[in-house]
C-alpha cells in the first residue's frame, strides 16, 4: 500500500482494462486519473500533473511512440510505464529508448507487479525532483562561491598591490653600496617581504623575513614587520634611541611584538647593518635559511650565525656576528622558497647547489634568477624573496 496518495494518470482505450487497473490501483490509495485518449488534448502531464503515467502504446489513430516520446520530455521529467499487448522484444526496447521508466505486458494479471512498478516509479520521480532540486541548489551555490571568489581574488589583487607598494626602491644606491631585491609570490599576497633605508648619515639597516604560512595573515606580519622598522628608525632620529642598529636587538623587539599579536604566526629573519664609513657588517639571523651568501674575489661562502625564529619563544636569544667588507663584493639573500626550486634533493644538496651557482658573483637580480632558472617558473610551491647588495670599487 503507498503511504501517502500519489496521483496516477492512467491512459488506455480498452474500457476493461482501465476500469481494472484504475480500481486496483484506487483501492491501494492511489487518486488515478483514467482516460482513453480519443478526445484532443485529453493527454495532457499540465493538465492532470500526474506523478506517474501508466501508458498503452497500442492507442488507434495515436502513434504510442510518439506520445511516449512527448510525454517523457516533458519538464517535470514524469516516471512513465508502457503497458502493452505486443511484447516483442523490439517494442520493449523501443519503449526504453523513447523514455519509458518501466515495460508491461497486457493483460496485466498480476495487480501486485503492476503496484510495484508504481511504486518504484514513484521512488525514481521523487529520486528525480530532489536531484533536480539539488542541482538547482548546487548550482546557485556555486554562483554564489563564484562572485565571493572574484570578490576575494580583487581583494588579494588590492593587498599585493598594496603590500608591492610597501617594498623599497630597486635598485637604490647607498653610496658605493648598490640594494637590489625581487619578490616572488606563490599567492597573490606573498608572506616574504625585504626593506632597507639609511639611518643617519652612515648607516643602512636592511632586513629580509619569511613569516609562516601564505596569503592575508602571513601579508599582515610582513606589514608589522615593515611598520616596526620605521618606527626603530624613527626613534633613532627623534629619540636617539640606537636599537635599529643593532640586528640582535631589532629581533628581540620583533620577537616580543610578534608574540604579543598572539596570532600564532612566525617569522624567520636576517637582519644587517652596514656601517657606510667603515665598510662594515653587522647581521643576525633568526632560523633563516639558506644563510647569506658572500661572493668575493671569486669565492663565495655563507656567513654562519644561528638563531631561532621571532614568535615562538618569549625567551629566545639572538647573537650577532661582524665583518668587515671587501672593496667588491656581492651579498645574497634568499627567504627559504629558493631550496625547493633547485634541482637538488635535501638541504645540504640545495644549499651547496646555491652556493656553486652563485660563485661567478652576478651583477643584478635578474642575472640570478636566469642563473637559477626562476623566470621558468609558472607556480611557485612557496614565495620566493631575494635581496642583494653589491659593492664595486
Amino acid at each position: 500500500m503507498s503511504s501517502g496518495v500519489q496521483r496516477l494518470l492512467v491512459i488506455d482505450h480498452q474500457d476493461s482494462s482501465r476500469e481494472n487497473i484504475s480500481a486496483y490501483l484506487s483501492n491501494a490509495g492511489y487518486f488515478v486519473i483514467a482516460i482513453a485518449a480519443t478526445e484532443p488534448g485529453a493527454v495532457s502531464i499540465d493538465k492532470h500533473s500526474p506523478d506517474v503515467v501508466l501508458l498503452d502504446l497500442k492507442i488507434p489513430d495515436v502513434d504510442g511512440l510518439a506520445l511516449l516520446q512527448e510525454l517523457s520530455s516533458h519538464p517535470s521529467d514524469t516516471p512513465i510505464i508502457v503497458i502493452s499487448a505486443d511484447g516483442v522484444m523490439n517494442d520493449v526496447v523501443e519503449a526504453l529508448r523513447y523514455g519509458a521508466s518501466d515495460y508491461l505486458m497486457k493483460p496485466v494479471n498480476d495487480m501486485e507487479v503492476l503496484e510495484h512498478a508504481v511504486s518504484k516509479c514513484l521512488e525514481q520521480g521523487r529520486l528525480l525532483r530532489q536531484n533536480k532540486t539539488y542541482r538547482k541548489q548546487l548550482e546557485e551555490v556555486n554562483l554564489g562561491l563564484k562572485e565571493s571568489l572574484l570578490l576575494l581574488e580583487q581583494d588579494q589583487q588590492a593587498g599585493r598591490h598594496v603590500q608591492f607598494k610597501m617594498l623599497p626602491d630597486t635598485p637604490k644606491e647607498f653610496g658605493s653600496y648598490e640594494f637590489n631585491h625581487q619578490v616572488v609570490p606563490s599567492l597573490y599576497l606573498s608572506g616574504d617581504f625585504v626593506d632597507y633605508f639609511k639611518v643617519g648619515d652612515d648607516h643602512v639597516t636592511f632586513f629580509i623575513a619569511d613569516v609562516s604560512g601564505h596569503g592575508a595573515s602571513s601579508a599582515f606580519v610582513t606589514v608589522l614587520l615593515k611598520n616596526l622598522f620605521a618606527r626603530k628608525r624613527s626613534d633613532f632620529h627623534h629619540l636617539s634611541d640606537g636599537t635599529i642598529l643593532s640586528p640582535s636587538k631589532m629581533l628581540q623587539v620583533a620577537n616580543r611584538e610578534l608574540l604579543d599579536t598572539e596570532i600564532g604566526k612566525h617569522a624567520t629573519l636576517c637582519v644587517g647593518v652596514i656601517d657606510l664609513k667603515e665598510n662594515t657588517l653587522k647581521y643576525s639571523v633568526a632560523g633563516h635559511l639558506p644563510l647569506p651568501i658572500l661572493v668575493a674575489n671569486g669565492k663565495s661562502q655563507y656567513l654562519e650565525t644561528q638563531g631561532m625564529p621571532v614568535g615562538l619563544f618569549s625567551a629566545a636569544e639572538y647573537g650577532e656576528e661582524a665583518c668587515s667588507l671587501p672593496e667588491s663584493f656581492v651579498l645574497m639573500l634568499f627567504t627559504d622558497g629558493i631550496l625547493e626550486v633547485l634541482p637538488a634533493e635535501g638541504v645540504l644538496a640545495q644549499e651547496a647547489f646555491l652556493l656553486k651557482q652563485l660563485s661567478p658573483g652576478y651583477s643584478s637580480v635578474d642575472e640570478v634568477t636566469k642563473a637559477l632558472g626562476l623566470q621558468k617558473l609558472v607556480d611557485a610551491p612557496d614565495d620566493i624573496a631575494i635581496l642583494m647588495i653589491s659593492r664595486n670599487t
